[in-house]
């Protein structure tokens, strides 16, 4: 099996579970996700299979959508509802002041995260440390937060859809909200569903399922057709990419728009992807040698990562 499963994950297990249960599924070894799920947390986990596991790297960076559940008026050291109650106060704010502050958070801002994550330091998950005592604080990273829409508030829970970059802690965010509010804050329900481009529809419940052929696998085809421009090679080009070597402008039989710099990927004619690939040269520049016939032979895309089966 080679390609990417969409794990709706339930409350409770971690997403080390969630790859090992696949794992058990699929009799497959090769497995990996894309990006870690707070155990308490629900929602879109994207899982590699076999080959799948080489395009994880390119799905770990995508922009996430979440549904928040946040509670005021309780911290915690876990910066959720899991973790033990540091304090309780009673929240004076209105529902318009609250709705105000929680959205004032659209944006970049700099973002702690929270003591109990699976952040590495020194080689050791943050977590790790904070259950032997060694409380660590971490500098602050550049987050951007794209968007939030409130669903419902009825103090002291407020429910919003909020849209964040890459590497964004909704624990965190929480907790700020909560400290910008004055009467601190918590992730009371979180539930992911959103990865760049892809939701949770025709996701797998793998809790549910024990066989393979119950899961829905996005092939390799499907999953990077959002993500980068297409090039297909001809016989030339085939032969090449199967030994690693670089392409020239004749070596294409088909392109899509791409800048210098850009990781293309590349099929065969039968619409088989083979390869990942990286720009040289632009895709205009591409164009205006075969337009003219000139018969230069420049390299335009370099071997990034090629894909034998």
């Amino acid at each position: 099996m080679n390609g990417i499963i969409k794990v709706d994950k339930p409350s409770g297990p971690t997403s080390h579970d969630v790859v090992n249960r696949v794992r058990q599924i699929t009799g497959t070894k090769r497995v990996g996700h894309s990006g870690t799920l707070d155990p308490f947390a629900t929602g879109l986990l994207l899982v590699g299979v076999g080959n799948g596991t080489r395009i994880l790297e390119y799905l770990s960076g995508m922009d996430k959508v979440y549904d928040v559940v946040l509670k005021l008026g309780i911290t915690t050291d876990t910066f959720d509802r899991t973790g033990k109650v540091i304090d309780e106060m009673i929240c004076d704010k209105s529902e318009d002041e609250a709705i105000e502050i929680v959205s004032s958070f659209v944006g970049e801002y700099d973002q702690v995260p929270p003591m109990y994550s699976a952040k590495r330091y020194k080689g050791v998950r943050l977590y790790e440390l904070a259950r032997a005592g060694k409380i660590i604080t971490m500098p602050p990273k550049r987050v951007k937060i794209h968007s939030i829409k409130i669903k419902e508030i009825n103090l002291p829970f407020v429910k919003f859809i909020v849209n964040v970059s890459e590497g964004t802690y909704i624990r965190s965010l929480c907790s700020d909200i909560g400290t910008k509010i004055g009467c601190g804050a918590i992730t009371y329900d979180l539930r992911r569903i959103k990865v760049g481009p892809f939701d949770l529809a025709s996701s797998s419940d793998i809790y549910e399922i024990n066989s393979s052929t119950d899961l829905h696998l996005m092939s390799i085809e499907e999953i990077t057709e959002p993500l980068f421009s297409t090039v297909i090679v001809n016989g030339s080009g085939l032969n090449k990419v199967m030994n690693g070597q670089s392409l020239i402008a004749e070596d294409l039989e088909i392109y899509e728009d791409f800048e210098k710099g850009e990781i293309v990927r590349v099929l065969d004619t039968s619409g088989k992807f083979i390869a990942l690939y990286f720009s040289e040269r632009r895709s205009k520049f591409i164009s205006t040698l075969k337009e003219n016939e000139l018969e230069r032979k420049d390299i335009v895309l370099r071997s990034k990562k090629v894909f034998n089966n």
